[in-house]
């Protein structure tokens, strides 16, 4: 095995560990390979700057005698390709691959292939190395530090993300390669309205911090330089088309903050790295992943006035990682969206930068994976932040039965604005309300969401659930009056969309729930009732029958909600008494009217006490109840009541003197702290 690969995220130190090669292989002969010609010049100011310039050496061909035995050659990967052939066996014994994702064509890999002699070590920084020719090419992984892990050590900025809805479509632009074809894209977002929206969007949201644009072309860098400097931003635009010397004065520029933004296409995606650097704008959005990576490695360099890299992403906020669209929380298989906050991990406390925050996190999170069950872990783990606007209807029922098992009552206002704010769906409120009522461990909260879901009409399946939820659930014990009040209420009302036969049946079960207070306010009325309701409780047989009977004619004469009363507090022992007690509440009038004479015959809700429960402060020692001002007149100094003064001084508590104690030979002493009168008497 000869051919090794390692991956390190941009920014990490890679230059580094291709300086701990060299270092490592003092004595061999180096060819370093890298695909572009600005590489070619960084690698060897990096290494001269390393000490090893000495040891730079042209190609070495064969029959030609190197001049040292440890020569560093430095060149492209196209080179490579043409003259593999032609290098000398003996020369070089390392091969160290820079950016080693570009290696992987098929002229490149055929010389790899057709030069074995030398040990190969492949750098990438790209995710993507893991393809179906590195097994072939690289087949062997000697290390990976994944990007999150980089953050976590302090070694990469951090990233912080902002997703901006986009304002063209490129649902019809094609894919050709693995990214979007560039004329379709350029066509569908240079715009001039697009580009003046995209130069105040930057203006507003991050003013003079420097960042880089990547635009759709080249036509559309130009364009959208026009417009940011237009907008009065320090703009600037560089492409394959601008002189040498005109793109080294323009990085140069950039470097001094002379230039604030830097817009191109393609030509500083790679090889071209600015500590100062903090945001990454996607206008022209990609659907690889390698070139996503490759633009967001360009913010990624710590600096001491960057507190994190900002990605802008134009994609929905809810977009999920299926989406055509690379976004920073697809690259990194992130759980949710939170605008603002960070995406990668926080760095350690020893190696956290003290610069100041670009961009504030929001209070609210949108779920962004497209795993059911991690999406469903975000909603129970974050619920209370969570914007119910991009869940689809099965997670906002999901939401809301967390919500209404878990809230506390001091968040009902916060969270009721959710539902006002956010557009959370009918159903949802509902499944919140109810599951609130019959969950929720706070009885307020509970009548609350009782009162609340009454409010609006219920359909018949969920009103027969609160009617068996209050009437014989355990947690409505003690509010159960209270509750069987609300339904009732919510019968006579009309909000229960069921039919009549149903809601007399739902109004004598709640009747019958809250048979004592109607007994107590049948009996209060009409002292008859309680010796009616005594000979049919206590009677057997026909006379239980013809007590039925006789409490039935009673109660035709009585006012309804006193008969209603009755009607619920009796309570039959055969079949024929039974019979005479249902029709009786039948004819006894209209299921409206019965329902709410049920209700005023129980007791209204008590008002919640408005004092604060505070605790009494302690008087601290030598602390007076009532301080009178010395220098008043009529006041006096040894303590003694001012004339004329209506109130008196409190009286002073006299203290029971604690009794002598005897010591062993019988004398007595005095107590600790007594009079010099209180000696042992002689």
């Amino acid at each position: 095995m000869r051919r090794y690969r390692f991956r390190h995220p941009t920014a990490s130190g890679k230059t580094i560990a291709a300086a701990g090669f060299v270092e490592a292989a003092r004595s061999l002969g180096i060819l370093i390979l890298t695909h572009r010609r600005l590489l070619v010049s960084q690698f060897t100011r990096d290494l001269t700057t390393e000490g090893y310039g000495e040891r730079f050496t042209d190609v070495i061909e064969p029959g030609k005698e190197p001049l040292r035995g440890d020569p560093i050659t430095i060149q492209t990967y196209a080179w490579f390709a043409r003259h593999a052939g032609s290098l000398s066996r003996e020369a070089y014994q390392l091969v160290i691959c820079d950016e080693a994702h570009t290696a992987l064509g098929e002229k490149t890999s055929a010389a790899i292939r057709s030069f074995p002699e030398p040990i190969y070590i492949g750098m990438t920084a790209t995710e993507q190395l893991i393809a179906k020719q590195v097994s072939d090419v690289f087949p062997a992984s000697v290390d990976d530090l994944p990007l999150a892990d980089a953050a976590r050590r302090g070694l990469i900025a951090p990233l912080r993300c902002l997703r901006v809805p986009p304002a063209a479509a490129i649902n019809s632009v094609p894919i050709v390669g693995g990214d979007f074809e560039e004329r379709a894209l350029a066509a569908a977002l240079d715009h001039q309205a697009l580009n003046q929206a995209a130069a105040s969007l930057y203006r507003e949201r991050f003013d003079s911090t420097p960042g880089i644009v990547y635009a759709a072309g080249v036509d559309h860098a130009y364009n959208l330089a026009q417009e940011f400097r237009a907008a009065g931003l320090k703009a600037e635009a560089v492409s394959g088309r601008t002189p040498p010397v005109r793109l080294a004065e323009t990085l140069a520029s950039y470097e001094r903050g002379e230039i604030n933004v830097l817009i191109n296409a393609m030509l500083l995606a790679e090889g071209w790295n600015s500590p100062r650097a903090t945001v990454c704008m996607h206008l022209a959005p990609t659907a690889s992943k390698r070139v996503y990576q490759q633009r967001i490695g360009r913010i990624m360099r710590t600096h001491p006035r960057k507190e994190a890299g900002i990605v802008v992403d134009f994609t929905p906020k809810s977009a999920t990682h299926n989406d055509r669209v690379v976004s920073l929380h697809s690259l990194l298989e992130a759980d949710f969206y939170r605008e603002g906050a960070r995406v990668t991990p926080a760095p350690r406390r020893r190696v956290q930068r003290r610069a100041r925050r670009r961009l504030s996190p929001a209070t609210w999170l949108v779920p962004v994976t497209a795993d059911v069950s991690r999406r469903l872990a975000v909603i129970q783990r974050e619920w209370q932040r969570i914007d119910p606007t991009f869940l689809d209807e099965d997670e906002q029922r999901y939401w809301a039965t967390i919500a209404g098992r878990q809230l506390r009552f001091d968040q009902r206002a916060d969270f009721a604005k959710k539902f006002a704010e956010r557009r959370a769906s009918k159903p949802a409120l509902e499944t919140f309300l109810s599951v609130c009522a019959a969950e929720n461990p706070n009885r307020r909260l509970r009548m609350t969401a009782l009162q609340d879901r009454v409010s609006m009409t219920i359909e018949r399946a969920d009103f027969d659930d609160l009617v068996t939820l209050v009437s014989q659930a355990p947690p409505w014990e003690k509010d159960r009056a209270a509750g069987i009040r609300i339904l009732l209420r919510a019968i006579g009302e009309g909000k229960a969309n069921a039919p009549d036969q149903i809601l007399q049946r739902w109004t004598w079960k709640l009747a019958k729930a809250t048979r004592k207070i109607q007994d107590r306010r049948a009996s209060a009325e009409f002292p008859e009732a309680k010796r009616l309701l005594g000979a049919v409780a206590n009677s057997r047989g026909h006379r239980h029958e013809d007590n039925v009977a006789r409490l039935v004619q009673v109660t035709k004469a009585l006012p309804l909600d006193f008969g209603a009363a009755l009607l619920a507090s009796s309570e039959g022992y055969t079949p024929r008494a039974n019979n005479a007690l249902d029709r009786a509440r039948e004819e006894l009038g209209e299921t409206a009217a019965i329902a709410n004479a049920l209700a005023d015959n129980l007791p209204s809700p008590k008002a919640p006490s408005r004092k604060s429960r505070r605790r009494k402060r302690k008087k601290r020692p030598g602390e007076d109840h009532t301080q009178t001002p010395q220098n008043e007149p009529g006041s006096a100094d040894n303590g003694a009541t001012p004339a004329g003064s209506g109130e008196a001084k409190p009286k002073r508590r006299r203290r029971r003197r604690r009794p002598a104690a005897a010591s062993e030979d019988g004398t007595i002493t005095a107590r600790p702290g007594a009079e010099p009168d209180s000696v042992t008497p002689s």
